[in-house]
């Protein structure tokens, strides 16, 4: 579930409401829908340093791409006269990453998302919505627009923004790092900006103009984490707030997505199976909304449009799998539709860019990433494989239409920049400092067979010079859930446990879309159990491969990757030393049977309904990891949870973890020789977010937790963290 820096599959993607959301926001059956028409984000990057001046920037928050959450007080420069003080009540980790907070790198980069509109830059500076000349946006002239403290929200942060077409009104999305919930707010512009109208609970929102050249905010209403309403507004002489359409299937939400050429606004009726598609026209926004094709099940579908033509990406007819194809815009229906390009099978598409000649796709395939550039006046193809490092794209995307910039990164390398030039038909890549890491640490693609055959990639990292991989530490890393890709973003943390010695295993098990949707349909429902015995075979080739061993191997999971974990810990915690869970997903039986829920029923497609089938309900009972807990040996287990989580409420990891204990104070009762007692904690965070990223006291908490359950010095990985802020 997210925002504007993303492409045609990214935005939808961000949007979907489930347990697992943020993971995140990779990509198919979660549509990455593009930033709105040619005003398209571009990304801007502010060093740390000027991060510490006064106000600090706040990033816009995009889980899964370079956009990164942090709030005011994750940036306050802590005075001098207080360091000493503060560090006699700080352990060594706590020093380190509060020196981390606040050294001002050059290398160590937030990266803000801005709209550029007309001749102007829109972004957040400080805790104020500015603009300033496209010329100048690097410099310390701007204008503000709207300073957020007037919404009297603790830490504001601007999470997207949407500029009118002829640059009457700015619309910004509200947020709070400690809540799910936003406010809209719509910024008159002239020599006086001032805020004209605010909406609450706003999740996607589009400008479009009118025959009269009225703007036109088009806006969808999100209560108790469900997105079913869709607005249409104005404001001037002629304010109005009418509601436009609302979806009555309540496992159903609703997204809106304008097209790069701005022609027309789409609304996307989704589940986690089956998509339908409505067009607005982006000239006549007035007139009543025609539908592409009517809602199949099983087939989803999303529209870009260029000269007359939707672009539809959808995986009807066999494969299942996506594919790409057109239609004139007159005659949408689905008998029309052409085919124009096929995917290769284990193929997952990450994104879609159109450009004027050029329809760009950005895959995945068999665990490697490659962009694809067609050629729309002659269907030509060319593929590019992308360098072996790169595990993730982020999309960097601008107006310029003979340019295709993007950005590749890995969770131990920061992102680099390239560019493919259409004229010259050649990939760039961004010059200047190579990165150590790239000679210090290797990256491996392998493979793990499953219990039924089916072979498992895995994506590992460790230092180059390292000896002896059987006696290093090892972290594991899974999700598997909802067609999601398991996240591979940049985390300076990883990078320092690699410098450290540290074994980094990323299992892209079934459930999960690295393969694409039926490595997804493999691992949900009456399937998921692949996933567990995918992530039960990758952690034994680990270890057969001479990749650490069991005393030394620990297993990290958020949201819906808390299943598996959980469930392995139950049914092989042999395998295993210590594990760390962030906001885990635990108790899948009564959660999916308790429909005053707000997401349960949009659940249903990926985890069953156990209300009324029984062999879902008898299914989940053989893996739920809260209703096979039992007396026997387990690993020691860190769980951080929100206080005011939505998503996964807090009484079901609360629940978990006394269950959990009793049964280890029962086994405790006949202990084996040598027994040692594993140690649970449960950590309440305070707020009402799902997952908060980019917390430092969570990030230390977890790694001092590791390196405390498996007797480890960290006086090294200490001084890597130092040798990390001078990069």
């Amino acid at each position: 579930m997210q925002q504007k820096s993303k492409l045609f599959l990214q935005a939808l993607k961000y949007s979907v409401p489930h347990l697992g959301k943020c993971m995140q926001k990779q990509h198919l059956n979660h549509y990455n829908f593009a930033d709105h028409y040619y005003n398209r984000i571009k990304l801007k990057k502010y060093h740390l340093t000027k991060c510490l001046q006064n106000k600090p920037k706040i990033s816009e928050l995009a889980r899964n791409i370079p956009s990164r959450s942090f709030s005011c007080k994750d940036f306050l420069p802590i005075k001098q006269e207080n360091e000493k003080s503060l560090s006699e009540n700080m352990d060594a980790f706590e020093k380190v990453r509060a020196k981390l907070e606040t050294q001002p790198q050059e290398e160590y980069e937030i990266i803000n998302a801005e709209i550029k509109h007309g001749g102007f830059v829109y972004y957040q500076e400080g805790c104020c919505l500015v603009r300033s000349k496209d010329e100048e946006a690097d410099s310390d002239n701007y204008e503000v627009l709207f300073n957020l403290e007037e919404l009297k929200l603790d830490q504001p942060f601007i999470d997207c923004i949407r500029v009118a077409p002829d640059e009457k009104y700015v619309a910004a999305k509200i947020r709070t790092e400690d809540s799910e919930a936003s406010t809209c707010i719509i910024v008159k512009l002239s020599d006086q900006p001032a805020m004209e109208a605010s909406f609450p609970n706003v999740s996607s929102f589009e400008w479009v103009k009118d025959e009269e050249d009225e703007d036109v905010l088009f806006y969808t209403f999100q209560r108790n984490l469900r997105c079913h309403d869709v607005y249409r507004a104005t404001f001037g002489d002629n304010k109005r707030n009418e509601r436009f359409y609302t979806e009555k299937d309540p496992s159903y939400f609703v997204f809106l997505y304008l097209t790069k050429d701005s022609r027309f606004l789409t609304i996307n009726i989704m589940n986690k199976t089956t998509s339908e598609v409505w067009l607005i026209d982006g000239l006549s926004p007035w007139d009543p909304p025609v539908l592409i094709q009517k809602r199949i099940h099983g087939v989803l579908y999303y529209v870009e449009h260029r000269d007359d033509e939707l672009y539809i990406l959808t995986n009807v007819g066999e494969p299942t799998e996506f594919k790409l194809m057109r239609t004139a815009a007159d005659t949408p229906a689905i008998m029309n539709w052409d085919l124009f390009f096929t995917m290769k099978r284990n193929t997952k598409v990450v994104d879609l860019d159109m450009f004027k000649d050029h329809c760009v796709l950005f895959l995945k395939h068999s665990n490697l990433l490659y962009v694809n550039v067609i050629g729309l006046a002659d269907d030509s193809v060319r593929s590019l494989k992308l360098p072996p490092w790169a595990c993730g794209f982020i999309m960097d995307t601008n107006s310029d239409p003979k340019n295709c910039p993007f950005q590749l990164c890995s969770p131990i390398r920061p992102p680099k920049y390239y560019t493919y030039k259409f004229a010259e038909g050649k990939l760039f890549e961004e010059t200047g400092h190579e990165d150590p890491i790239t000679k210090t640490s290797r990256v491996l693609r392998l493979e793990a067979k499953s219990k039924d055959g089916k072979l498992v990639p895995m994506t590992v990292f460790h230092k180059t010079d390292s000896e002896d991989l059987q006696k290093k530490p090892l972290l594991v890393h899974v999700y598997g859930a909802y067609g999601m890709d398991l996240k591979m973003n940049f985390r300076p943390e990883r990078r320092v446990l690699v410098d450290d010695g540290w074994i980094l295993a990323y299992c892209h098990v079934r459930g999960g879309g690295e393969l694409g949707l039926q490595w997804h349909a493999d691992g949900r429902l009456t399937k998921k159990l692949n996933g567990l015995a995918d992530l039960e075979a990758c952690i034994k080739t680990l270890h057969g491969q001479g990749f650490s061993q069991p005393s030394l191997t620990t297993l990290t999971a958020f949201s819906a990757g808390g299943v598996l974990v959980g469930a392995l810990c139950n049914s092989s915690p042999e395998l295993l030393r210590a594990v760390t869970l962030e906001a885990p997903f635990l108790d899948v039986l009564n959660t999916m049977m308790d429909t005053t829920l707000p997401l349960t029923l949009e659940e249903l497609e990926e985890w069953g309904n156990p209300s009324s089938d029984e062999k879902h309900k008898n299914y989940i009972k053989r893996y739920c990891p809260y209703q096979n807990i039992k007396p026997q040996h387990y690993p020691s287990i860190h769980i951080t949870a929100y206080e005011n989580d939505e998503r996964v409420p807090l009484k079901g990891i609360v629940n978990y973890t006394e269950k959990l204990k009793e049964a280890i104070m029962e086994h405790a009762k006949d202990p084996s020789e040598g027994y040692q007692t594993p140690n649970i904690i449960l950590d309440i965070q305070p707020g009402g977010n799902h997952v908060i990223e980019d917390s430092h006291k969570k990030i230390t908490a977890q790694i001092k937790f590791l390196y405390e359950e498996l007797g480890l010095d960290s006086t090294s990985v200490f001084e890597n963290l130092k040798k990390y802020l001078k990069f």
